[in-house]
């Protein structure tokens, strides 16, 4: 049994995230009804040092007609009982859906509270749409970045700029995906009104990427071998962004090795190996060497799987690097360093 954070705000966050957690797994499970198998997503728990210091419970996608790999994580992590800690406690969802159909996109959602012991908290918000084929994206921009510009009013062209900013990838020269969101270090002084802007931000950007989503899987019922080569090389740039530049994913990595498979949970099923080889030589030192441990990590296969024991092999490749090299931490993603305290996956 996972122990629950005292902080009455992070009672309050946990309830807000456990609610778009069950909200954005009904609309999937629905999909699923509807595209595929008809096969629920299904719930996996772990816990912090035994779920004494928190925990969560993430619902994996099952139905691989409509899923190449999807997963909605909900997790609060907190230390009451130690007075040691700056941070009081950490609650998070976050979620990465990559569909089987290349022509429907990838989206990236992460909303936290996090809770100094002193009772000063943030929220965090990010969301951002990533298709693997380019060239059908600019409606799908459109409508994701006009939703994010609706919901967050003022709060827009910082969100945007911020998100520019951080899934920029310099040495292929350009972005992750073709929409992004991060509000970092939110919080207006009203704790009431900030839930609800959150709460409000998190269901339209699911409303927003389930509308998206049937379309395209009604208006692209098949696809081309052509096709689904452009999505796995686009899943390696994913895997290649994720493991190289997320602050967020490396943090989580690093305070513990309690959850690897949950935070690695937004790695597809299958990438290029021979891809991100090609990529090697374009990475300044040390990364090259993290690059060439993720490959050594990779089953020698192509196209080449990521499954769970390929998911810890890539976490502890991770995890030693930045150990061995603490300051490429610095060459990661710009922007406000993410605190080791919720496992995202980003």
């Amino acid at each position: 049994m996972n122990i629950p954070a005292k902080s009455p705000q992070a009672k309050e966050a946990y309830t807000l995230v456990d609610g778009l957690q069950a909200y954005f797994v009904s609309k999937l499970n629905s999909i699923a009804l509807q595209f595929g198998e008809g096969k629920s997503c299904e719930a996996v728990t772990w816990g912090r040092d035994g779920g004494k210091h928190g925990g969560g419970v993430r619902y994996e996608a099952r139905d691989s007609v409509v899923f190449d790999r999807g997963s909605v994580n909900v997790s609060q992590v907190h230390y009451d009982d130690d007075k040691s800690k700056k941070l009081g406690s950490a609650t998070a969802i976050s979620t990465i859906i990559h569909p089987r159909n290349p022509h429907a996109p990838s989206m990236h959602m992460h909303i936290s509270w996090t809770q100094m012991r002193d009772g000063e908290g943030y929220w965090r918000v990010m969301a951002d749409l990533n298709p693997s084929i380019i060239g059908e994206s600019d409606a799908d921009k459109k409508r994701f970045s006009e939703m994010l510009k609706k919901v967050t009013g003022e709060l827009y062209e910082e969100g945007a700029a911020q998100g520019d900013r951080y899934f920029y990838i310099p040495v292929l020269g350009r972005h992750r995906g073709v929409s992004h969101y991060y509000l970092e270090g939110y919080n207006s002084g009203n704790f009431e009104e900030d839930k609800a802007f959150v709460l409000e931000v998190g269901e339209r950007v699911i409303d927003k990427y389930i509308e998206i989503v049937s379309k395209k899987l009604i208006d692209y019922p098949t696809f081309t071998e052509e096709e689904k080569e452009e999505q796995l090389a686009y899943h390696t740039l994913y895997l290649f962004q994720v493991l190289t530049l997320d602050r967020g994913t490396t943090s989580g990595l690093l305070v513990h090795d309690q959850n690897d498979v949950g935070i690695m949970g937004s790695i597809p099923s299958h990438v290029s190996r021979d891809i991100l080889e090609s990529w090697v030589e374009k990475m300044p030192p040390p990364q090259d060497i993290l690059v060439q441990a993720l490959l050594k990590a990779l089953p020698n296969e192509m196209p080449t799987p990521v499954d769970e024991k390929t998911k810890k092999a890539l976490a502890q490749a991770v995890r030693k690097h930045y150990k061995k090299y603490p300051e490429a931490l610095s060459m990661q993603a710009s922007g406000e360093i993410i605190p080791p305290t919720v496992d995202n996956h980003s």
